[in-house]
């Protein structure tokens, strides 16, 4: 079957070509540095990953651009405020979104470069537009204009006519209210770099027009972003790079929000749910797994229930890979997923779809457990090593078992596996002399502090959440 994405700008899933055979070139719009990312930040940087594993699983050599805007009027705004640098503040966030990407599993761009150090390639970029009657200089901005550009709007489906094209403060000069700014004019105390139209600062559309060209050339495969950002950034972002001169893009894909009672997840509504805060709550594993499973294009309405349920359901993979990895010992991801986990991944990334194989590999995993069929139960956790390392959730692998902290866990594993088994050891005697109150007693407390207890043939085993069984 031939890999399809859901295109925006054509408004139906494509087959999808790459430019060159065997490569696919990927532009992602990443953090504006102002604050630290909530889980609706990271959830368009998990579905990009998942896009990529999956390029890469299918053999494809993948270029993963993912940029930094750590220059706009929020960051200039908070550093009036905090009196701070600018530089410092978005360094500092820019290190807490790599922090959240890194803790949820994402792989490290291939680029991932800043806007501030592509000036030069900005100011190339105006001049260009400017000699050619698509640009002007007013009042020390240089603006975009529009109507020069025939094909503008196309990505959003909007009549100009009916435009409201967002405006920033001393954004004065304008011939036309709905042109927009690719470079706007210092203001007193503010940060600026000098241009042949005076000194100033970039805007937010020209930045990634400039850094897609740097890096992809004149045209690519896919640039991604959430979807509030199909209008303005990324219809201006076409309009500039296509009137320079670009092919631009052959793709959009666009991920949807994560939502708290029924808005937008966003810093200014004030109801973000800080990565930092959510790893100490809940294991990264289980964030990716919440964020990372649901369609993209699908919108996720958080909840902590909601949560929990990822947590119960994950805790089953685990579950049994665990009991089989007691059995048999270390099993190796198989070569290939199976076949219909591929046509899953391959109509649009239809990881709901892909997932429910996952479920169902873990239902005949465990009925091959119960079966005491060895070969059968090695085999679908194979086949399930090999899934889960295309979504990032693989828990065997190096990625979440190694490193220091899973070190630690594994340490603290050991020491909570000695204390239940002198408990368990207590409960096996009151089943031995028939004192069944006792042993029942014993094991509803270990549920109520969070442990499972199974008897199975080779005696009681135990793990942290809900029972195995799926």
């Amino acid at each position: 079957m031939t890999l399809r994405l859901y295109d925006t700008s054509a408004r139906q899933i494509r087959d999808f070509v790459p430019l060159r055979p065997g490569c696919v070139s990927i532009y992602l719009c990443g953090a504006t540095v102002q604050a630290a990312p909530h889980i609706g930040h990271i959830r368009s940087g998990l579905n990009f990953d998942i896009m990529r594993r999956w390029f890469e699983h299918r053999g494809l050599d993948v270029t993963f651009v993912r940029n930094v805007t750590d220059i706009d009027d929020k960051i200039i705004a908070k550093s009036a405020d905090q009196h701070r640098p600018w530089w410092a503040i978005g360094y500092e966030n820019e290190r807490a979104f790599n922090d959240g990407y890194a803790a949820l599993g994402c792989l490290p761009p291939t680029c991932e470069p800043r806007a501030t150090g592509h000036v030069p390639e900005m100011i190339d970029m105006m001049r260009t537009l400017i000699d050619s009657g698509h640009a002007y200089a007013a009042d020390g901005n240089v603006y975009f204009a529009v109507r020069s550009h025939e094909g503008y709007l196309k990505l959003s489906n909007q009549e100009l006519d009916n435009l409201r094209q967002p405006s920033g403060e001393n954004e004065t000069g304008k011939r036309d209210p709905r042109d927009f700014a690719m470079w706007k004019a210092a203001k007193p105390g503010e940060p600026s770099w000098e241009t042949p139209w005076g000194t100033g600062r970039p805007g937010w559309h020209l930045e990634c027009s400039a850094m897609a060209h740097k890096y992809l050339g004149r045209e690519f495969d896919i640039h991604g972003g959430g979807v509030d950002l199909v209008f303005p950034h990324h219809e201006n972002e076409i309009a500039q790079s296509e009137a320079y001169g670009d092919a631009f893009a052959r793709y959009w894909v666009h991920n949807a929000w994560v939502t708290m009672s029924g808005e937008k997840m966003s810093k200014s509504l004030g109801n973000s749910v800080l990565v930092s805060e959510m790893v100490k709550r809940w294991r990264p594993i289980v964030l990716r797994y919440y964020l990372g499973t649901p369609h993209y294009r699908s919108t996720i309405e958080y909840s902590e229930e909601s949560l929990r349920e990822a947590e119960a359901a994950f805790g089953r993979i685990e579950g049994f890979m665990h009991r089989v990895a007691e059995m048999t010992g270390e099993v190796a991801p198989a070569d290939e997923v199976p076949d219909a986990f591929a046509e899953a991944m391959d109509d649009d990334l239809g990881v709901p779809q892909a997932l429910a194989l996952v479920h169902t590999t873990v239902r005949h995993g465990n009925q091959a457990l119960s079966a005491d069929d060895k070969e059968a139960a090695t085999r679908h956790l194979a086949d399930l090593r090999a899934m889960l390392g295309v979504l990032g959730l693989d828990p065997m692998a190096e990625q979440w078992s190694g490193g220091g902290a899973a070190k630690a866990a594994d340490e603290l594993h050991g020491v909570v596996d000695s204390l239940v088994a002198l408990i368990l050891e207590q409960r096996q005697a009151a089943r031995g002399r028939k004192d069944y109150a006792t042993a029942d007693a014993i094991r509803d407390e270990l549920a109520r502090a969070g442990l499972t207890i199974e008897d199975t043939p080779s005696g009681p085993r135990w793990e942290i959440g809900s029972s195995s069984a799926s």
